[in-house]
């Protein structure tokens, strides 16, 4: 059958975000060697280049998968075109110039940027052009905000977050943020905290739609929906102040962020409660694979929504701040939630009738239970060398041991995250290669 522009596109940016992801997971497995092996390509491509690539491999993977399901499920929903297919373009066109300039940039050793976004800043501008690009197109694509589901809110509010909290992130490149440490830190970290949020919003809004679709329901119009949907976006704009616990700001701004962070006792709640009903659907559901992706990543929802609540209690995040416990929780909540339904989308997208689709169970398995069961040894990895780190941060100066003879102590642990992180890799790019393999149009 003959596919429409805007699913072509679409499809593109599903394609690309897929590559990205085998692409960034080869980076952070190079990365894991390197813990493992200390001085492993240290000349030539030394961890301080593997990680910004890894990093920033799986932010645009996230960005441009998330960009496609969006793409893929508004003119579903709208029954409608994409009102600009030229915009898409542009908008594809900035965001792979960037990555490959960003790319460019870590082989050649150019950095400048903070954290997450350690490029020249320059290279800013393109994905923030992108963004508002891509802000216009949905607006004018939607028609009209009277009586959508809560997805369709969902969306649009983690496009303007998502562009809010980048331009907050590139705030210190201003000389009046960046003269006082304290604030520099204060608003850098809280911009990483709530970009995290704006680009759930976008991921949680299409497994929404999702559900609603393979399941028959109408949960996107419920009063519930959107109850959850105004505590995340409570979560969204609040929740980042456990982030600087340790740094001497405003108390009361530390006692809110905490008060948010203990409503998610309230999500946590409601998704044990929803449990067997949860379980019902999946004995109905459990052999669609899109279905299995958005099982698999409820359980890490679980999984990282406790990890997530004890790091936010004042008293145990001056143990877990700074140790591999924080790393845990981002790598659980990246793969275990975000790329899994991510690659639900892939799966429900490209085995559309415009797609020629072959689905094959025993590859699909074993990439399936190859990615969850290493990313839960993985994650268990990190979580016990954070707790061995924490304990030796808090130990007396006159009693603690060299750092040195720390590290030897946690190589077994370091051992483990190699490995599991390998055979993590294995497993995603299984479903990569088949999903990429299958993503030709008819």
């Amino acid at each position: 059958m003959e596919v429409s522009s805007n699913n072509k596109i679409s499809g593109i940016f599903i394609v690309a975000a897929l590559v990205l992801l085998g692409v960034g997971m080869l980076f952070g497995v190079i990365g894991g060697v390197q813990y493992m092996i200390p001085g492993f390509l240290k000349d030539s491509f030394s961890f301080e280049k593997a990680r910004p690539l890894h990093v920033s491999a799986i932010l645009f993977w996230i960005i441009l998968a998330a960009s496609g399901a969006l793409f893929t499920y508004l003119p579903k929903h709208t029954g409608k075109k994409i009102w600009s297919p030229l915009l898409q373009k542009i908008q594809l066109g900035l965001l792979l110039f960037t990555v490959l300039a960003i790319f460019i940039s870590y082989f050649m050793g150019w950095f400048g940027g903070r954290e997450y976004w350690e490029f020249p800043p320059i290279l800013s501008l393109p994905i923030t052009l992108a963004w508002i690009l891509f802000i216009i197109n949905f607006v004018k694509s939607l028609g009209g905000f009277s009586k959508q589901p809560v997805y369709v809110w969902m969306w649009m509010t983690g496009l303007l977050f998502f562009l809010f909290t980048y331009l907050e992130s590139n705030l210190w490149l201003i000389p009046y943020f960046r003269s006082n440490i304290i604030n520099d830190m204060t608003i850098q970290w809280k911009s990483y905290g709530s970009m995290v949020g704006a680009w759930n919003m976008l991921i949680y809004g299409s497994s929404i739609y999702l559900l609603d679709k393979i399941g028959g329901t109408n949960y996107g119009r419920s009063g519930m929906a959107f109850g959850m949907y105004f505590l995340g976006m409570y979560n969204l704009m609040f929740n980042w102040g456990h982030h600087i616990y340790t740094l001497p700001t405003y108390g009361w701004l530390k006692q809110i962020s905490y008060f948010v962070s203990m409503t998610e006792l309230f999500i946590l709640g409601r998704i044990i409660y929803e449990w067997k009903k949860t379980l019902s659907v999946a004995n109905r559901l459990g052999n669609h694979e899109t279905y299995r992706f958005i099982l698999a990543a409820d359980s890490w929802i679980f999984l990282n929504l406790v990890l997530a609540i004890l790091m936010s209690v004042p008293g145990i995040n001056v143990y877990t701040h700074g140790t591999h416990i924080t790393v845990a929780h981002a790598m659980g909540t990246t793969i275990g939630i975000n790329s899994f339904l991510l690659l639900a989308f892939a799966h429900d997208i490209f085995s559309g009738d415009q797609y020629s689709y072959h689905y094959h169970p025993k590859g699909f398995n074993l990439g399936f239970w190859l990615a969850n069961v290493s990313l839960l040894a993985f994650w268990l990895s990190l979580i016990l060398s954070g707790i061995l780190k924490a304990k030796w941060q808090m130990t007396p100066d006159a009693e603690r041991i060299p750092f040195g003879e720390m590290m030897i102590k946690m190589k077994p642990l370091f051992v483990v995250f190699g490995v599991s992180g390998m055979v993590l890799m294995m497993g995603l790019l299984i479903l990569v290669v088949n999903l990429v393999r299958n993503s030709k149009r008819v």
